[in-house]
């Protein structure tokens, strides 16, 4: 009973962001549908948990909700913060990290809003999906997402008739990923979020201009780099200026030559002796502790420095050689201070591992990629109701431990009544009882006669 007030004071505090009194029963129920044991959290699901008696009048209550009501994405997602982050940080010492990522979601046809042929992480290759850009806080205790955006191709921002159709926002024209990143970067900067320490995969530490960026917004990073990347390594570096004659516009910009080249990051991986590597754990996983080898060098970044009047600032090059490999797999650049320990370093550059296990409990166990509907306010709608959801969750495991389970908190589930009619069904079809290990999806399964003429088997 205590979990269930602590719960409903949670919806309470999230209301609040609501701007409407009456939106508190859709955040309510939608919120409770997503805390229970289901199969999927698309609308009618989480409908017939919510009230099996009344499916479909519930079904387009909570679509309504999620799809067209006007709420604020981020009013929600500030009251959601606003409980979880003072748990996160009561104990915290050292370094709040700002991890940048990107998740996808299949899926078919091409009407959905975002809907393109693009990398998805989840499958591991190049197929139809959307792919939204987060950005989550993170400690040694815990993680929480806090910002969450659609990625748009341009194959969409150029076609505004069919941003139209799915209410993209006049505003919203095409950005990178990295561009998304940044801008939510500025927006958590702003708002007077903590967070010292931005880390992101190659997709974004690649890029030059965000590097730059997270420089500008004070911030620290550790970014995966790709193996191409260009830097100086230490004792070199680009030519001064050509001297002034005397006569003209006197030179300003850096110089290579042929003797006076930069090494890609591979290049000076494997220039290292081989007592430049050295074996160091940084944390237990499932069965082992993980480990592997690391180097870890001052460098300058090179990107275009010859249009610059000015050599990029040292920082660090973190390089992972795991033993039995032909060469390195993993590069990192890091502006972490020059005096910070090795140890230190690979900790930080692992701190990555966070936001995939956010993104693994948000979809397996809320929904995040359930979510049917084609339009561009439903679909951040549903992830912020998820995010919410499994706000509640970090909260509890803060104060109860690390082992809480989410379907331990609401395990019953309603029973549909007898006789219940799915979504466009035929009404004179009457349903048989079945098998089926989630009551609150027995409504969309058609009743089958058996082959005998017999009465299916009844569940026991």
């Amino acid at each position: 009973m205590e979990l269930i007030e602590e719960f409903a004071k949670y919806l309470d505090h999230l209301s609040a962001g609501l701007g409407r009194s009456e939106r508190k029963v859709g955040l309510t129920d939608y919120c409770r549908a997503l805390m229970l044991p289901l199969k999927r959290k698309s609308f009618e699901p989480l409908a017939a948990a919510v009230d099996p008696a009344h499916v479909p009048a519930r079904h387009q209550s909570l679509q309504h909700f999620v799809a067209d009501s006007p709420w604020s994405d981020e009013a929600v997602l500030g009251k959601v913060q606003s409980w979880v982050l003072p748990r996160m940080l009561s104990e915290h010492k050292g370094w709040v990290f700002l991890i940048a990522d990107d998740t996808g979601m299949p899926k078919a046809g091409t009407h959905s809003v975002g809907v393109a042929r693009q990398y998805c992480g989840q499958l591991g290759k190049t197929d139809n999906c959307q792919v939204a850009v987060s950005l989550s806080i993170a400690t040694a205790q815990a993680s929480l997402p806090i910002k969450y955006r659609l990625y748009l191709p341009k194959a969409w921002t150029d076609d505004r008739t069919r941003c139209e159709q799915v209410g993209v926002p006049q505003e919203v024209a095409f950005l990178t990923k990295p561009q998304i990143s940044l801008l939510q970067l500025r927006q958590a900067k702003d708002a007077g979020l903590p967070g010292d320490v931005v880390a992101a995969d190659a997709g974004y530490g690649d890029d030059t201009d965000y590097r730059d960026g997270i420089t500008e917004l004070g911030l620290l990073y550790v970014l995966g780099i790709k193996p191409g990347t260009t830097v100086w390594a230490e004792g070199t570096g680009p030519l001064p200026p050509k001297p002034w004659s005397g006569r003209g516009i006197k030179p300003t910009k850096l110089r290579r030559d042929g003797k006076h080249q930069p090494l890609s990051v591979k290049q000076l991986a494997m220039s290292l002796p081989p007592s430049a590597y050295r074996k160091l754990t940084w944390r237990e996983g499932t069965n082992t502790k993980l480990s592997s080898r690391f180097a870890a060098v001052r460098v300058a970044a090179a990107h275009r420095d010859y249009l610059s009047d000015a050599p990029r600032q040292q920082e660090w090059l973190l390089i992972e050689w795991p033993k039995g490999e032909p060469e390195p797999t993993k590069y990192f650049l890091s502006t972490l201070p020059a005096d910070i320990s090795r140890t230190q370093l690979v900790d930080a550059v692992k701190s990555r591992w966070r936001i995939e296990r956010d993104y693994q409990e948000l979809k397996q166990q809320f929904g995040l990629d359930n979510f049917e509907g084609r339009n561009w306010r439903g679909f951040h709608h549903h992830a912020s109701l998820c995010v919410a959801a499994y706000g509640f969750l970090i909260a509890q495991r803060l104060a109860h431990g690390q082992d809480t389970k989410k379907n331990s908190f609401f395990r019953a589930q309603p029973s549909l009544p007898e006789g219940n009619i799915p979504r466009g069904a035929n009404p004179s079809s009457a349903p048989r009882p079945q098998f089926d290990s989630n009551p609150a999806l027995v409504h969309r399964r058609r009743a089958r006669s058996s082959a005998d003429g017999l009465p299916s088997a009844r569940k026991q």
